[in-house]
């Protein structure tokens, strides 16, 4: 349900109130609903919300890509083992997919932002000879 209701929230014109929300996706969910779906989004910061009169206004807090890439953060963080899961991923990309992220994180090195951030060194793993790592 929250996929639709973002959905909805990407194909508004603008910031949408929770009864437009309701409306776009042809009144199938109680009003309730659509406020409970619309509260948890912006609890997880994947919507933003303003005050207009005594409602809200809700708006995506990100593009498509943006609320992917929050998704996979979210899937990662409840995870107990966090190298596991990001040594599976990582092995089990394309080489055109490699080389990008790759680039994306020396990029992110060069600007210092991303992995130097971490106060926590990842620990070395087998497989980053591996994939030349």
């Amino acid at each position: 349900m929250e996929a639709q209701v973002l959905a909805a929230l990407h194909e508004a014109p603008g910031p949408a109130t929770a009864a437009s929300v309701q409306e776009r996706l042809g009144g199938g969910l109680a009003y309730t609903t659509v406020m409970t779906i619309l509260s948890r989004l912006h609890a997880k910061q994947a919507v933003t919300r303003e005050r207009s009169g005594r409602a809200y206004v809700w708006t995506p807090a990100a593009d498509e890509a943006g609320l992917a890439a929050l998704r996979m953060r979210r899937v990662l963080d409840g995870e107990p083992d966090r190298d596991a899961v990001l040594t599976s991923f990582v092995s089990a990309l394309s080489t055109h997919d490699e080389q990008l992220l790759r680039t994306l994180l020396d990029r992110a090195t060069a600007d210092g932002t991303g992995p130097g951030d971490d106060p926590e060194p990842a620990p070395h793993h087998p497989s980053d000879e591996a994939r030349g790592g």
